[in-house]
C-alpha cells in the first residue's frame, strides 16, 4: 500500500503544478503553486513567472526522486532482515591482544559483516516514521548519509583475509566515523523542524532512543577496532583496564567550568567525594558524552538561580559509589530544583528551559556586562537532547539515569552503570 502511495506522490510531485492538490503538497513538504500571478503585457512578468515555475518544477522532481528512493530500497531490505550480533564488552576485554595480530583480523571480519546490517536496521527504522516527518529534508539527508556509509563499507569486498585488506578497511571505518559525526545534530534539527507534525511523542521517543543507541554501538565497535592498532598497555581497544571515575569527572568539570565562566562570568566550585580511589575496567566513550551534559546542567541551574549573587554560589557535589555489581555517580546541585509542572518533561527530546531563562532581564544584563555576548544562547544550551540522550545511553549500557528534585533547594542526578567484569551479566553493544 505504501509503495502505491509513494508512486502517486512521486507522479504528482513531478507532474504539472495544477494537478497537485494543496493537501498533498503540504503533506510532502513540497512547495506547490496553484495560482499564477495575473499576466500583463509586460514580458518581464511572464519571464519571471515562467522561470519561477521551472525552478519549482525542478525542485519537485528532485524531491520526488529522493522520496521514492527513500522507500524503494530492496538492497537495504535484504540486509535489514539479518539479525545483529551484539557482543559483551567482557568478551572484547578478555579476548586480549595476540602478538601475530590475529585479534585485529578477527575484529575486522566481525565488523565487516556487522556494520552493513546495523546501518540497514537504522535506515529501515527511518522508514517507519510518519510519512511527513520522513520526508523532512534534514531527515532525508541523514538517511542519505547512512546509505552512503553502507556502500563504502561494502567496497572492501566480500571478505577480509589479510593485513592489506584490513588496512583498507580501517580507512573506510575512519571515513564512516568522520561522516557520521554530525548525525545527532542533524536529527535534532530535523525533528525540531517537524515538531508541529508530531502527534505521538512515545513513537518519536522510541525511535530516537533506538537510533541514538544504535549509533553509539556502531561508533564504539568502529572506534574499538581502530584502537586495537594502538600500543597502549592501559587499554584494550577502547576499554580502559583501570579507569578512574574521579579523573574522568575532573576532566569534564574543567571543561564545564570554562563554558560556565564564559557564559556567566563565574562557575560553581565542584567537590568530589565517595570512592575517589576506585578503579575498574570501563569505556570512556559514553562517559565522555553523559558527564559533561550532567555537569553543565548542574552548573547552569546553580548560576541561573543565583543571578543576583553570581560570585557567591553554592558548590556542586559529585559523589562516587562503587560496588561489585555497578558504580553510581551522583551530581548534586543547589540550583533551586525543577518546578513540579515540568518535572515529567525534562526527559523529553527537545524540551529545554533555555528560552525561558534567556528572557530573564537579569540574564540580559549579565551577558552584556560580563561576556559581551548579548542575549543569546551559548554553549551551555542545546537542542534539548542532552538529558534524554544520556538516559538512553545509560540504559543501553545496562544502567539507568534518574533525577530526584527538591523544588526550592536543588536536584540530584544519579547515573548508575553496570561493571564490565562485575558479578552481573555484562551488557552487549
Amino acid at each position: 500500500m505504501r509503495a502505491g502511495f509513494v508512486a502517486v506522490a512521486a507522479e504528482m510531485l513531478s507532474g504539472p503544478c495544477r494537478r497537485a492538490t494543496p493537501g498533498l503538497g503540504r503533506l510532502l513538504l513540497v512547495p506547490i503553486i496553484n495560482t499564477v500571478p495575473p499576466m500583463s503585457c509586460s514580458g518581464i512578468r511572464r519571464l519571471r513567472s515562467t522561470s519561477s515555475m521551472q525552478g519549482l518544477s525542478e525542485l519537485a522532481r528532485e524531491r520526488s526522486k529522493t522520496v521514492t528512493s527513500f522507500y524503494n530500497q530492496s538492497a537495504i531490505d535484504v540486509s535489514a532482515e539479518k539479525a545483529s550480533v551484539r557482543l559483551t564488552l567482557a568478551t572484547l576485554l578478555y579476548s586480549g591482544k595476540s602478538p601475530d595480530g590475529h585479534h585485529i583480523l578477527s575484529s575486522a571480519k566481525y565488523l565487516h559483516k556487522e556494520l552493513p546490517v546495523r546501518i540497514a536496521h537504522r535506515i529501515k527504522g527511518f522508514r517507519s516514521l510518519p510519512f511527513i516527518i520522513g520526508c523532512n529534508p534534514t531527515i532525508l539527508q541523514v538517511v542519505k548519509t547512512l546509505k552512503h556509509l553502507q556502500r563504502i563499507v561494502k567496497l572492501i569486498g566480500p571478505c577480509i583475509t589479510d593485513q592489506d585488506a584490513e588496512a583498507r578497511f580501517c580507512k573506510l571505518v575512519q571515513q564512516l566515523l568522520d561522516d557520521h559525526k554530525d548525525v545527532v545534530t542533524m536529527l535534532a534539527q530535523g525533528f525540531r523542524e517537524s515538531r508541529k507534525h508530531i502527534q505521538d511523542e512515545s513513537l518519536i521517543r522510541s525511535f530516537l532512543d533506538t537510533t541514538l543507541c544504535s549509533r553509539l554501538g556502531i561508533r564504539m565497535l568502529a572506534t574499538h577496532h581502530l584502537a586495537l592498532h594502538e600500543d597502549n598497555p592501559d587499554f584494550v581497544g577502547i576499554i580502559c583496564r583501570r579507569l578512574s571515575p574521579k579523573k574522568i569527572i575532573e576532566k569534564w568539570v574543567d571543561f564545564a567550568r570554562r563554558l560556565c565562566e564564559h557564559q556567566y562570568g563565574n562557575s560553581p566550585r565542584v567537590r568530589i567525594n565517595g570512592h575517589v580511589a576506585a578503579r575498574f575496567p570501563f569505556i570512556l566513550l559514553p562517559l565522555d558524552y553523559i558527564l559533561p551534559e550532567l555537569l553543565k546542567n548542574a552548573m547552569r541551574a546553580t548560576m541561573e538561580s543565583h543571578l543576583d549573587t553570581p560570585y557567591n554560589v553554592p558548590d556542586v557535589v559529585v559523589t562516587i559509589a562503587n560496588n561489585n555489581m555497578d558504580f553510581v555517580i551522583r551530581i548534586s546541585d543547589r540550583g533551586g530544583g525543577i518546578p513540579h509542572h515540568i518535572l515529567d518533561k525534562v526527559m523529553d527530546y527537545h524540551f529545554s528551559t533555555a528560552e525561558e531563562s534567556a528572557q530573564d532581564p537579569r540574564m540580559n544584563n549579565l551577558f552584556n556586562n560580563i561576556t559581551n555576548s548579548g542575549n543569546q544562547s551559548g554553549p551551555m544550551h542545546g537542542f534539548g537532547f542532552g538529558l534524554p540522550t544520556s538516559r538512553a545511553y545509560a540504559e543501553y549500557l545496562g544502567g539507568s539515569l534518574s533525577i530526584q528534585s527538591m523544588q526550592g533547594i536543588g536536584t540530584d542526578v544519579y547515573l548508575r552503570l553496570r561493571h564490565i567484569d562485575g558479578k552481573g551479566e555484562s551488557f552487549r553493544v
